[in-house]
């Protein structure tokens, strides 16, 4: 039996997600150089993740390559690279949506720094093939900097779509039954 105190949730808004996304793209534009650059997470992949997991409707394929194509015009990078694996981690990570909501966010982690990891594997892969020298094991990093924020992440994200119920709702009066 619930309590009174149960806090629901309503969807994110469109805006929200929008609003997180422009967030995201502009945090992956911040021109780090070096040890930083190798560190800093893909704020748009994390982000990605996040909204394919809890709102698959509204997040998807279609917004996963679109944002890959703005990324490799804003790093001039390889046209393509970054669209490929950010739609095919966002396919996986639909795949996964529904068995993630079930997991802590501590557990989904592991299954970030899967995707976040396939991701990088991706790009890696696709800039070998057009010559591009290999930039060590310590380009892997931001994918574990990536699930290690994940739950921070998470409910950093959760929190705009909480809501106290009020004593006239109706699932107040049903749960409390």
């Amino acid at each position: 039996m619930a309590s009174a105190k149960t806090t629901l949730s309503k969807p994110a808004s469109g805006r929200f997600i929008l609003f997180t996304l422009a967030l995201g793209l502009l945090a992956n534009l911040v021109p780090w150089n070096g040890m930083a650059k190798l560190l800093w997470p893909d704020c748009i992949a994390l982000l990605l993740v996040y909204w394919i997991i809890y709102q698959p409707r509204h997040v998807g394929l279609g917004t996963a390559w679109f944002l890959g194509l703005l990324m490799d015009i804003a790093d001039g990078v390889l046209f393509g690279q970054h669209a490929l694996a950010y739609t095919l981690m966002a396919y996986m990570a639909q795949i996964l949506h529904r068995r993630l909501q079930m997991f802590s966010p501590w557990q989904q982690s592991l299954y970030v720094f899967g995707l976040l990891l396939i991701s990088l594997v991706i790009m890696l892969v696709t800039r070998l093939a057009f010559g591009a020298a290999f930039p060590g094991p310590l380009y892997f990093a931001s994918s574990v900097i990536g699930a290690v924020l994940w739950p921070s992440l998470s409910l950093l994200l959760r929190l705009p779509q909480h809501r106290k119920p009020r004593p006239d709702d109706t699932y107040t009066k049903l749960i409390n039954k």
